[in-house]
């Protein structure tokens, strides 16, 4: 290649300003440009994000998403099925399933006996939307909930379906949803990460636990700085955040600069833009070690809130210490946490396990919404409750199989519509049959609920412009206020 032509392949945005800045040029430049071509149009303090966003004023600035792996069952928490009563030890007819792939796990039974709910199912609120027993902190707040019971998923093993959930992708490799709204929208508060994401303990001995890894709440493509950092429960909430022993907050500030110094000459040199994220993100760590210890200190909770929230709000690793972390982390403008709570893979010991896992999340959840409400955050933050698919109406021994063709979940908050139920299944809750929604239009929702067209939203990568919803996705309208 001519040295003229690849240089100028090799010269990047950020290369560009970098030099200009340089000169006298570049200050009366910054001094013209930093308001208009940097501003936000409806986030003014927002730091970094992409100059174009939001397209329309957001809904919602901030999104928390409590996903719940292994897939709860629907008609046992929030889609009643009454009919299936009629259908109990019945097959499940051929002429229902039409040969459709069934997992390796019930695929060489002898039988698929339908299997109603053992759980007892109420009418609750204005609203009247049926919910279990297992459910009974969810059951007072349906008015604020609007509960999909129409979603649709592809994938119907746990690993592809949660990549698909978490990326819109079910090939490993593409950013998460996180990363998408970091890039696009950039953080709120300078001294804690933009994106944040715990992992919380099952909640029964006898509960399936799916393997987890970074890659799902991975920046892919997209620059590292969008990723999310992982955040345990405990006096160390970071791994490796804080200074060893001997080494003072003075002499790690000295080491940063230094180090600093040596990456940006190496990307005068180079030009990737890597090197600049890799800056970014000790200067972040070095920010963090003040606030991050300060806002995972629960000390500071008044004696109310855990009343509210009960006593295992209080243990490092709990579903509850982690929701209650994620409302501490939304008052301090994070945009976006993500929520993994493990055990929900029931194909055995179905009505046992449920009953802890349930417990665990449905007062969590409920007290997770009326600390937003009485703190005044809840009109701007988006809340996300749901697995990566569903379970099926047959048996499979004393559990459940995956489902990928109508399943449930429930967001509320920021934008969202309360005291609907929107979509239906079948009477076998075998297939959504109306107003379906799929993984794709979910994400649509989303992100326009947070002031983004997803058609919009792209980043240009070996050749293609890629977008969260790839080339799909319609916006469910009837679920925005």
């Amino acid at each position: 290649m001519h040295p003229v032509k690849e240089a100028i392949l090799n010269e990047t945005r950020r290369q560009f300003f970098g030099q200009v800045a340089k000169g006298i040029g570049g200050l009366a430049l910054s001094n013209l440009m930093a308001e208009e071509l940097f501003a936000q149009p409806q986030d003014t303090q927002a730091f970094g994000g992409l100059p174009t966003l939001p397209h329309f004023a957001p809904k919602a600035k901030r999104c928390i998403y409590l996903h719940m792996m292994g897939a709860p069952p629907q008609m046992d928490l929030l889609d009643y099925k009454p009919q299936m009563q009629g259908w109990y030890d019945k097959d499940l007819p051929e002429s229902i399933r039409k040969g459709q792939r069934l997992t390796t796990m019930t695929s060489g039974q002898a039988r698929f006996p339908i299997a109603p709910s053992i759980f007892k199912f109420d009418q609750h609120g204005q609203s009247g939307a049926w919910i279990s027993e297992l459910l009974p902190h969810t059951a007072k707040m349906v008015d604020d909930l609007a509960i999909v019971r129409s979603m649709h998923t592809e994938a119907i093993n746990h690993e592809p379906a949660i990549t698909f959930i978490q990326t819109g992708q079910q090939i490993p490799g593409q950013p998460c949803v996180g990363a998408w709204f970091a890039y696009g929208l950039g953080s709120m508060n300078r001294d804690l990460p933009t994106f944040v994401v715990m992992n919380a303990e099952k909640s029964h001995p006898k509960s399936g636990v799916q393997a987890i890894s970074a890659k799902m709440w991975s920046s892919g493509f997209l620059s590292p700085e969008y990723a999310g950092v992982g955040l345990r429960g405990g006096t160390n909430p970071v791994l490796y955040l804080q200074n060893p022993d001997g080494v003072s907050r003075e002499v790690r500030r000295k080491m940063l600069d230094g180090l600093g110094e040596l990456n940006r000459i190496q990307h005068d040199q180079l030009g990737s833009p890597e090197t600049l994220a890799r800056i970014q993100q000790y200067e972040m760590a070095f920010r963090m070690q003040m606030a991050v210890p300060e806002m995972a200190d629960l000390s500071s909770e008044p004696a109310s809130t855990f009343e509210r929230w009960g006593e295992e709000a209080k243990q490092a690793g709990k579903f509850q210490n982690a929701a209650l972390m994620a409302r501490r982390l939304v008052e301090r403008d994070v945009r976006f946490v993500q929520i993994y709570h493990r055990g929900w893979d029931v194909h055995n010991d179905a009505p046992e396990v449920l009953r802890a896992q349930a417990k665990d999340v449905d007062r969590a959840a409920w007290a997770l919404i009326q600390d937003l409400k009485e703190r005044g955050l809840f009109d701007e933050t988006l809340v996300i409750w749901g697995g990566e698919f569903g379970r099926t109406p047959m048996a499979q021994g004393s559990g459940r199989d995956h489902h990928i063709r109508g399943f449930s979940i429930w967001m509320a908050g920021g934008g969202i519509k309360g005291g609907i139920s929107y979509g239906n299944t079948d009477e076998l809750g075998y297939y959504a049959v109306e107003d379906i929604v799929h993984v794709h239009d979910f994400h649509a929702t989303m992100l326009h609920l947070l002031g983004i067209d997803h058609q919009k939203l792209t980043y240009r990568f070996q050749g293609r412009d890629f977008r969260l919803t790839d080339v799909h996705g319609r916006l469910v309208s009837d679920i925005i206020a």
